[in-house]
This record gives structure tokens, sequence and C-alpha cells, in this order.
């Protein structure tokens, strides 16, 4: 069994996508936009270039998602997207890059009892992360 994040847009998940590849280093292995459904499947003229369905590998891990059409689109609550990290190095890398231009930082990049780096951050296109790389015992 594997829990596989899937992440909603309000429009800019194939931009997100994109910058998360650039992250984490991963590859789309799917980027399907609403337009190229199958007949009888449609979506309206404005939904044509807006993505139906994402998927981005990155060190053997999923990562999902789509454009939410306005009625299911909504600020995501009460979860945040937790990415291990091997070394406070890559840690600091990966926190630099969703940090640039995000929504709200609710914990800077820092060591704790529990980690040699943790940060909590929203990022620009909304979606919360945590960054942590754990002390090794």
């Amino acid at each position: 069994m594997d829990f596989t994040p899937y992440l909603n847009f309000d429009g800019t998940c194939e931009e997100a996508f994109h910058f998360y590849a650039k992250v984490f280093n991963g590859k789309i292995l799917m980027m399907m936009k609403h337009g190229d459904m199958p007949p009888g499947n449609e979506p309206p003229p404005e939904w044509g270039e807006k993505i139906v369905h994402a998927r981005l590998e990155a060190n053997g891990r999923i990562l999902m998602g789509s454009d939410a059409p306005p009625q299911y689109a909504k600020k995501p609550q009460g979860f945040a997207v937790s990415v291990l990290l091997d070394t406070p190095e890559e840690a600091d890398r990966v926190y630099a890059a969703l940090s640039a231009n995000a929504e709200a930082i609710d914990m800077p990049i820092q060591e704790t009892f529990w980690a040699q780096r943790f940060a909590m951050l929203t990022d620009r296109f909304g979606i919360p992360w945590m960054i942590n790389c754990e002390k090794r015992g």
C-alpha cells in the first residue's frame, strides 16, 4: 500500500508541476489537459487548457494533481505535504525554492530538537509543505 498526495489547483497545476519537477529533481510522467479528453467528456471551452490529471515522480515517490473546477477549488487546510530529506543541505535547497514568493512562512528552516532542519510554509501555489531532515540517532 502507498499513500499519494493529490493536489487540487485553481488553474495553476501545469505551472506548479513544472516547478515541483525542478525543485525535487523529478520527472512529469503525465500531464493531460481537459481539452485532450475523449469525445463525450468535453469541458467548457475555457477549461480546455487546464489540467485534468498530472503525475510527477521524484526519487521513487509520486505526487498527483489537477486543476479543480471553481466549485471544487478550495484552499487546502488541515494537512501539509511532508518531505523527508537526507541532508541539511538538501533541506535548505528545497526550502529556498519552495519559500520563494511563498504565501506564508509558518516556521523558517531551522534546527529543532528532533531535526537537523525543519520548516513549514505555504508555497506560491497555495500548497502547504513541511520540510524535514531528521536527526540520525
